[in-house]
């Protein structure tokens, strides 16, 4: 049964101004393993991965109904399979099951997420 879904717009410039007046950021945001696919990117492709994953947890939190705040980023993961599709994983929640989409243009990352309580 579907549990919820959320879905987040980040608009990629307004994540690269934050990273630069604090590249801090970064560390706060995405995971270890997260992080070490973001250095190993462009840094044009960075911002977009960077924006995309914020837009991910963003919308985590939204399906889940906590919001980030409660559950935190650090707790949010996006992985990939062997085809190269999301893989989303949530500390805590390894009772549900989540599907997530993402997608960037040029000035946008769209994320959506639906949970499924198994």
């Amino acid at each position: 049964m579907i549990k919820g879904i959320g879905i987040d717009v980040v608009e990629i410039n307004r994540i690269t101004k934050s990273i630069k007046r604090n590249p801090r950021l970064i560390q706060r945001i995405l995971t270890e393993r997260e992080r070490e696919r973001y250095y190993s990117l462009s840094l044009t492709r960075r911002n977009e991965f960077a924006a995309g994953r914020f837009a991910v947890k963003e919308a985590t939190g939204k399906a889940l109904g906590t919001g980030v705040g409660r559950i935190g980023f650090q707790h949010i993961s996006v992985d990939t399979d062997e085809l190269g599709k999301p893989v989303l994983i949530v500390k805590g929640w390894e009772s549900y099951s989540f599907f997530v989409s993402i997608s960037h243009s040029d000035h946008y990352a769209v994320a959506n997420v639906v949970v499924e309580e198994l």
